[in-house]
């Protein structure tokens, strides 16, 4: 597994990137004053809200809300995970991406080339079995098969199927032209050779569905036979850019379709992911001949926050959607559902959606869904009969270690809840939480940064708007130290401190460094909002320290009033009359 980016590394390659050039090359952008605009590639508009500064190095839409700096950017327009929009933005500069000490040691030049010219190729291959489609004298089987499906030109064209040919030999005469480009194709595994080092292409005769990773390169293909004989679907084998379990059929065009995908929808199998695009319902993936992995499971809940496992509803598509629910416990977080739907006997997402339509399959979807929750202790309740004490504490002992395993804590107090009530429990569990809360409740109170007043902005917010905007205010002014306000009832400012110390640290830094700094923050969507804020930007320095001052002022009188209070109940200590004298001297 390859080790983490140094954070070195990702503050250089910000430096060294023109924001406004890398989006100018995707977004055509007009000067606007101090800055650039166009209308937004996130969201359709008629008139231009989306602003790129070229002084900030960060973008905002002032319609939708879409912000950030480049990797932002190339993670948005791009639809890439942030270590691909890295090693995209590395490549823009023809620079290697360096890994911490104790990784994977980064790829060569020579291999790096490597793969290109294998994604070259298979992308060219891709095209090979489309054309055929067209062209060989073999077509009209092919053709025909498809219709006999129900298939339209567009939709095959859309997810750029094809055929190969029945010769032995199609793709080993068209691209083998010589030894390193046939070892190449060996590879790759497109031909295949024998015991007697004969070589022949290893798909023959079949419908060709080309599958495409998450940056839409082509890294291997699923056949599906034409007539009887041979298995009905043959994947591409295991090649060092094609690993079944990490990728879905279809994950690639949902994500072009939707830049927010609601839901996704895992089918079993090529063809109902193909039907169900047709009919409109283009958020459907497919594993390739695998059951769902932890992997699988992971990738959608980045991208999505609703995932439906659409089986069938036999004892083989329980199992299958029961190792799906096992796999997919790691990675439940509060606010994302799975839930699962059971299709009738002898249906499939391509002959039901035939049937019925788009309206009526999505209507299927919301109504005819179960919850994860409840498959998940119906099919517990099958296996283990709560009748008896044996039988509760069977179901106890498997339900347990597996609820134990969810990341969200919502999610998994409400399973827990649930298992307390099959087990006769419920009030002892409602008692055990009651407890739970009240001990919580002891501890003080976490400042809350998020809450915002829009009329008026406090010194905090201020100071962090100025240090965002000019790191280097943080060692210009560097008496104005908000840590020394560290462990007082101010609102917000330890984030205050974090932003502070960063600047202090880094003064020659921009905006789009200290932002890319807060990825992944608990407040780093605030953070961007702030950068949202007008202000005249005219003594920044001196704005600083005055809000560093009124800070001040509300601490001091903070305290003075607390010890005011004091004395009108209690006495106070020598220590506390003398700062109390010192405070009012200070006011005076």
């Amino acid at each position: 597994m390859a080790g983490r980016i140094p954070r070195d590394f990702i503050d250089d390659l910000i430096a060294r990137t023109d924001i406004v050039e890398l989006i100018d090359g995707r977004v055509s952008l007009k000067r606007a004053g101090r800055n650039h605009q166009a209308c937004c590639p996130f969201h359709n508009e008629k008139s231009p809200s989306f602003t790129v500064s070229q002084d900030k190095q960060f973008y905002h839409c002032f319609g939708c809300g879409a912000h950030g700096n480049v990797i932002s950017f190339l993670m948005e327009f791009d639809r890439l995970e942030f270590p691909e929009a890295i090693e995209e933005l590395a490549q823009y500069h023809s620079i290697e991406v360096p890994r911490e000490k104790g990784s994977a040691p980064a790829l060569s030049a020579e291999q790096k080339q490597q793969k290109s010219n294998d994604y070259d190729l298979m992308e060219k291959v891709s095209k090979f079995f489309a054309q055929q489609l067209k062209v060989n004298e073999h077509k009209d089987k092919a053709v025909n098969y498809l219709k006999g499906r129900g298939l339209s030109g567009e939709i095959v064209k859309a997810f750029d199927m094809g055929y190969a040919p029945p010769d032995w030999d199609s793709i080993l005469k068209t691209f083998g032209t010589d030894p390193v480009t046939q070892q190449q194709l060996l590879d790759l595994k497109l031909i295949t050779e024998n015991d007697k080092r004969r070589r022949f292409d290893f798909f023959r005769d079949r419908i060709m569905f080309p599958i495409r990773d998450k940056r839409g390169r082509v890294i291997g293909f699923g056949g599906r036979v034409l007539e009887d004989g041979g298995p009905k679907y043959l994947n591409s084998p295991e090649t060092h850019i094609f690993h079944k379990g990490h990728e879905l059929y279809g994950f690639y065009q949902a994500k072009q379709a939707h830049r927010n995908l609601k839901r996704v929808m895992i089918v079993e199998g090529y063809m109902d992911v193909v039907a169900l695009g047709q009919y409109g319902i283009d958020y459907a993936v497919a594993s390739l001949g695998t059951a769902t992995t932890p992997e699988h499971i992971q990738m959608l809940f980045r991208s999505t926050s609703e995932v439906i496992c659409c089986y069938d509803g036999d004892r083989a598509g329980r199992d299958a959607a029961w190792r799906a629910l096992e796999n997919a416990l790691a990675f439940l977080k509060d606010g994302v559902q799975m839930k699962f739907l059971f299709l009738p006997d002898g249906e499939d997402p391509d002959t039901l959606v035939r049937q019925i339509g788009k309206e009526a399959f999505e209507q299927k979807l919301n109504d005819d869904s179960v919850p994860l929750s409840k498959f998940f202790f119906d099919n517990l309740l099958q296996r283990h009969q709560i009748s008896s004490n044996e039988g509760k504490a069977a179901l106890k002992t498997e339900a347990s270690p597996l609820i134990e395993k969810i990341l969200g804590e919502n999610i998994r107090a409400s399973l827990l809840s649930d298992l307390s009530t099959h087990m006769g429990e419920h009030n002892k569990h409602r008692l055990e939480n009651d407890i739970a809360k009240a001990n919580q409740n002891k501890e003080p109170k976490k400042l809350d940064f998020n809450r915002l007043n829009k009329s008026n902005i406090s010194p905090v917010r201020m100071m962090i708007r100025l240090l965002i905007d000019d790191p280097s205010i943080a060692t210009r002014c560097s008496a104005a130290d908000p840590s020394l306000l560290i462990g007082t009832s101010i609102q917000g400012i330890d984030m205050l401190c974090e932003v502070f110390q960063l600047c202090k640290n880094k003064p020659t830094a921009n905006t789009a460094q200290v932002i890319e700094h807060f990825r992944g923050h608990p407040h780093s969507a605030h953070l961007s909002k702030l950068l949202t804020w007008e202000y005249a930007e005219q003594n920044q320095a001196a704005v600083f320290e005055d809000s560093f001052a009124k800070l001040l002022d509300w601490h001091l009188q903070g305290r003075m009033d607390e010890l005011f209070a004091k004395s009108r109940t209690s006495f106070l200590t020598e220590e506390e009359k003398q700062e109390l004298n010192l405070l009012v001297k200070e006011q005076k």
